[in-house]
């Protein structure tokens, strides 16, 4: 039976054939190689057991700036692998490319919409607790108040920290599964740590479509994974739903949401009366 020293002396002579030697190199007063940049020993000794006897063996190690050159690369390859699982994760995401940049950082704060900005941020920030206790959000409120934007903003964040999430608009989304087998996309779906969907209530009143709606949300619901709804309509129009099949995807809805209104003036009415205002001043000299 091979003893440690017919074992390791192989590798090791390999590696000594193998290491480099730098011409500032020089060796010791214990006759190792010691690196000529850094003044650290690029060898060692060890000793190996050979029949019962122990036998000196010279290894070869890193020096200090070899070790650190080595764990700047190291470094650099984690972080790189790092943002290629966040690019692979933000194009499996599904979301518009309108809303790939968008962050909490560039949040355009108001009188009307700090509370939402706050309990937005702090669902993200404590996402693991929210979906230890599957808990959702029901942005709800006029239209271009920022309900999609502060999912964006929850979205991204998420996705920055390498946490799977999908967000799609209810449009999009059945228009998907117009063009492919349901249980493939609802699949899909459901790997998402986080599911966004946006614009509820915008996608087209067949009982095709509530049915897919609803199967979709039941599906997060059993499955324990937290969801976020946009949409225009008001909390009277989702309580005082018109069919039975609204009511029960509202009620799955309240079930796994915590509502939360977005107020204010519409942020596309204000840029359009900016951009209007503008245009006049310039056209009146």
């Amino acid at each position: 039976m091979p003893d440690q020293y017919d074992f390791m002396a192989p590798v090791i002579n390999n590696a000594r054939k193998n290491a480099v030697v730098n011409p500032e190199d020089f060796k010791d007063s214990d006759g190792l190689l010691v690196c000529g940049k850094c003044g650290k020993r690029k060898q060692k000794l060890i000793t190996l057991t050979r029949n019962g006897a122990e036998v000196p063996m010279v290894v070869p190690v890193m020096c200090k700036c070899k070790s650190d050159a080595y764990k700047q690369q190291k470094a650099r390859d984690e972080q790189e692998k790092e943002m290629e699982a966040i690019s692979k994760l933000r194009k499996d995401s599904l979301m518009d490319s309108r809303f790939r940049s968008i962050s909490f950082k560039n949040f355009v704060l108001n009188q009307y919409n700090e509370k939402c900005f706050r309990l937005c941020k702090r669902y993200a920030t404590a996402f693991d607790k929210m979906m230890e206790k599957n808990m959702g959000l029901l942005m709800y409120g006029g239209v271009g108040t920022g309900k999609t934007f502060a999912a964006a903003c929850i979205a991204n964040y998420l996705l920055d920290q390498k946490i799977p999430v999908v967000m799609i608009s209810f449009i999009k989304l059945l228009e998907m599964l117009e063009k492919n087998t349901d249980n493939d996309i609802i699949q899909n779906l459901q790997s998402a740590k986080l599911l966004v969907l946006d614009d509820l209530g915008a996608e087209r009143r067949t009982s095709y479509a509530l049915e897919k709606v609803y199967n979709i949300i039941d599906a997060r619901y059993r499955s324990k994974l937290p969801v976020i709804l946009t949409t225009n309509l008001t909390m009277d129009e989702m309580m005082d739903a018109e069919s039975m099949q609204y009511e029960r995807i509202y009620d799955r809805i309240f079930e796994m949401c915590y509502p939360l209104e977005f107020k204010g003036m519409s942020w596309r009415k204000k840029a359009a009366f900016a951009k209007s205002n503008e245009m006049e001043k310039f056209l009146n000299g």
